[in-house]
């Protein structure tokens, strides 16, 4: 038993390794994603702030109530953008026959998925301290949040990286190329948009509110935006873990099934 596991963790090891060093040394697509939430921070901040900050805060928040109000939904669409890369990885290796060379060789069998999650959450929790530094370098501050509630929301990103990147590498694997892997993981970055990540959903029409209700971000960013600024969560954490640990579970067993099944 104990020569298994550390079997297991020595291959799942090597091949984050592997990972890393790939992004290491092609870092333009790591960096190509992250400028989508930066672009999106820098737009609403300096262009749009003045309009947007009259939606919240009953009307009376200014620019600097606005960057607090957005840099916990941008953080989190970081993390959807970035994984978006782990879709898009695994897909590459399907397609040069790399994993189907894996699966001859005498490594652990889960080696390969497990390097390539573990990389792709530590490139989010990395790209996330990115924009936080420039969130902080534009005005963002969270006085009141205690080093304990700080633990929580790197805690809680890292949660939802886990779940998001589970997600996208059974995308990765079931697509037939890179390109399609990149577009089926396009509602990752899409669904922030729709979520309470720039206006409050209780501003939404009537019939759109659902969707911004119903769905994963919107819990997730409530939650983060509670733990630093002090806002209150209600029921918004339970649900985010939920939906982190459903999204988690299907990731994995929808990935098993791809690797397993060998389509390729």
């Amino acid at each position: 038993m104990s020569s298994a596991l550390s079997l297991a963790v020595r291959d799942s090891n090597t091949m984050l390794r592997r990972n890393l060093l790939h992004a290491w040394r092609y870092p333009s697509g790591t960096l190509n994603l992250l400028l989508t939430p930066i672009m999106l921070l820098l737009l609403f901040v300096y262009i749009f702030g003045d309009v947007m900050s009259a939606g919240i805060g009953g009307g009376g928040a200014d620019r600097s109530d606005y960057i607090a109000y957005i840099v916990p939904g941008i953080l989190m669409m970081t993390i959807g953008s970035t994984v978006i890369g782990a879709a898009m990885s695994v897909a590459i290796d399907m397609n040069e026959g790399i994993i189907a060379r894996f699966r001859t060789m005498a490594i652990h069998r889960g080696s390969v998925l497990i390097g390539h999650v573990v990389g792709s959450v530590i490139q989010c929790v990395m790209s996330v301290v990115l924009v936080g530094v420039v969130a902080v370098a534009i005005g963002f501050r969270s006085t009141d949040a205690t080093a304990l509630e700080w633990l929580a929301a790197l805690g809680l990103l890292t949660l939802f990286a886990l779940a998001l990147t589970w997600i996208a590498v059974g995308m990765g694997m079931a697509s037939p190329n890179p390109e399609a892997a990149s577009n089926m993981a396009m509602p990752l970055i899409l669904l922030p948009l729709i979520s309470s990540a720039f206006i409050p959903a209780e501003t939404m029409p009537g019939w759109f509110r659902p969707i911004a209700d119903y769905q994963p971000y919107t819990p997730a960013i409530e939650t983060l935006r509670g733990l630093l600024l002090g806002t209150g969560i209600g029921n918004n954490g339970w649900i985010t873990i939920a939906w982190c640990v459903g999204l988690t579970v299907l990731g994995y067993r929808w990935s098993k099934a791809v690797y397993n099944r060998d389509p390729r």
